[in-house]
């Protein structure tokens, strides 16, 4: 079907509602195409779109369709799955709340329990939720750290991970067999809360996930110590990471916490931030002028749906610098390591996760300390696939995962990103390094010192609409097909290509063990590398960097960086971008 037939079908429908036939009638003939020229389809994180009108948006009808898809999935495992139900969350979005409830009435009609927070949760809490009420799958609602027009729907297993690839490409057959999404039924809400179909959970799941989360923390001598007097200013950038963060910090023994009260309150429009993502500094600025006001050592977010975490470091100028997610994940893989090794807990099968495109300083701290480094594709339920295979063959015991786009989880009673088990070590670590008379920033100095410097940088290359998607396409074909052999006049020593599984050198072909996925990789002969990759939840093509070399002294950072810099810039122009 054509995007005029698709956009006139849906102006056709007699009961749509009036917000969305507006929208219809007001788009321009390449809004209509964009809105309409295809189905938005799940990628690494679910699917995720612009709200409004459109297949190519999110919106309820989207949403039914596929949790219609979702709920034939259910009913083909049988009674046993049905009874065990759906666990269901949402963010402070637009239509999150709406996307929710219209889900669990989809399942209702299937006879297929749910049970359904009473307000806005993070998505670890929904993780946790599926474990602890053994349901036999989640649904997140939440477009994660995109800005406020963007919302989203993410299915989550029995393990608590999200789907892994077989199950999520089941998932998508049963969506796309649906031919109309205008014909998806829904049970009748009160009757569906009556009969105990739908029911309504909230603080009793919250204080069990806070019960777990006592254990994230390593040394509770050293944060009542140093860590219950010391400055930290948390924002939750008016998402869900409020509904918990808090709490855990109190719990743990972090007293001086000092919150971001503006940002404190949920909401869809995300007033005082251009855009609600901790990766960018931007986002801190009422954080850094609490900050300042109360000499705050560290400053610590959490985006909406509290997946990710971001931190900015009091530097010796009274500045603060925002760390990256690699930084994020290398501190706090040291620290991890350290402190059980220092404890005495530390297994001789310690294991730590990351993905593929993530900082390869993090596998040099963790063979200095005789851990394992299990490298998985881009997608947090791939590490989760990992834990999942050491707790079943006893054969590694996980300490940490992480990814480089400021993803962590410590403790895997979650199996997806955790900010706020993230938010709880970092605060201990920060304790740890004034415990030794340091800030954050000399410990990631200390790190680069031993370790090396790594410096990294990714380029996000919005492409959107039909074009967009032939342009990344064209792109991926070109690197794959024409192979370059030098990048910045140094020699290329390794081609790994993810879809065909291949890691080929001058010695030969080797086979990849990986799933296959449309992601290539350079390591070049000075162990620099890049990566190129479409994005699986935006019309985004990423290019990733990284580059080595030594920091000669504690106070060489400035120059390190500069001379990194100059590396990544002689890359970028080598790749054209």
């Amino acid at each position: 079907m054509s995007y005029t037939e698709n956009y006139q079908k849906w102006l056709d429908f007699a009961e749509l509602p009036a917000y969305l036939r507006d929208e219809l009638v007001s788009m321009d003939e390449k809004t209509k195409e964009d809105a309409f020229y295809t189905n938005l389809e799940f990628g690494t994180a679910g699917m995720r779109g612009l709200i409004g009108a459109g297949t190519n948006r999110i919106n309820i009808y989207v949403v039914r369709q596929a949790t219609e898809g979702l709920a034939q999935l259910i009913d083909s495992k049988g009674e046993e799955a049905k009874k065990r139900g759906v666990a269901i969350a949402y963010d402070s979005r637009h239509f999150s709340p709406e996307f929710a409830f219209e889900s669990a009435q989809v399942l209702a009609a299937h006879g297929i329990k749910s049970y359904v927070f009473e307000s806005l949760r993070p998505t670890p809490e929904l993780s946790f939720a599926v474990r602890h009420l053994h349901t036999f799958a989640g649904i997140m609602i939440t477009a994660s750290h995109n800005p406020a027009p963007f919302n989203g729907y993410k299915v989550y297993g029995e393990d608590g991970g999200q789907m892994p690839p077989a199950d999520a490409d089941a998932l998508t057959d049963y969506i796309r067999a649906i031919d109309n999404p205008f014909t998806v039924k829904l049970a009748d809400l009160e009757d569906s809360k009556a009969s105990g179909l739908i029911e309504i959970i909230g603080e009793n799941v919250d204080a069990e996930y806070l019960k777990e989360v006592k254990d994230v923390n390593i040394n509770q001598d050293l944060i009542n110590e140093y860590g219950r007097d010391m400055k930290i200013v948390y924002t939750s950038l008016h998402g869900t990471g409020e509904m918990l963060a808090r709490r855990a910090l109190a719990q743990a023994g972090f007293d001086a916490v000092q919150v971001v009260e503006a940002q404190a309150v949920p909401h869809a429009d995300f007033l005082t931030v251009k855009s609600p993502n901790p990766e960018n500094q931007d986002a801190f600025a009422l954080a850094e002028e609490l900050g300042r006001n109360v000499d705050a050592d560290v400053l610590v977010a959490t985006d909406p749906d509290a997946d990710r975490l971001g931190v900015e470091i009091r530097q010796p100028d009274g500045s603060y610098l925002n760390l990256s997610g690699n930084q994020i994940g290398a501190i706090i893989a040291k620290y991890i390591l350290e402190a059980h090794k220092t404890a005495g807990t530390l297994p001789v099968n310690a294991a730590l996760c990351k993905s593929i495109v993530s900082t390869e300083l993090v596998t040099k701290i963790a063979e200095s300390y005789g851990a394992t480094m299990f490298n998985v594709l881009t997608g947090f339920k791939f590490i989760g696939e990992k834990i999942h295979e050491f707790e079943t063959q006893h054969n590694y015991t996980y300490m940490f995962g992480f990814e480089e786009s400021f993803g962590y989880l410590i403790k895997p009673f979650v199996r997806d990103k955790d900010a706020i088990q993230a938010v709880l070590i970092v605060a201990e670590i920060a304790a740890y390094y004034r415990s030794r008379g340091m800030t954050l920033a000399d410990g990631i100095e200390e790190i680069y010192k031993q370790y090396g410097y790594f410096s990294e940088k990714t380029i996000s290359v919005t492409l959107s609409g039909v074009d967009g998607a032939a342009e990344i396409k064209k792109i991926m074909d070109k690197f794959r097909r024409n192979a370059p052999k030098q990048f910045n006049n140094t020699d290329i020593a390794k081609t790994e290509d993810f879809l065909e599984q291949t890691a080929t050198t001058a010695d030969g072909v080797e086979k990849l063990t990986t799933p296959p996925s449309n992601v290539l990789k350079y390591i070049l002969a000075d162990d620099s590398w890049f990566a190129v990759r479409p994005s699986g939840t935006e019309p985004k093509i990423k290019f990733y960097m990284e580059v080595q070399g030594e920091m000669g002294c504690r106070n060489c950072y400035a120059s390190a960086e500069s001379a990194a810099m100059e590396k990544i810039e002689a890359v970028k122009k080598s790749l054209g971008i």
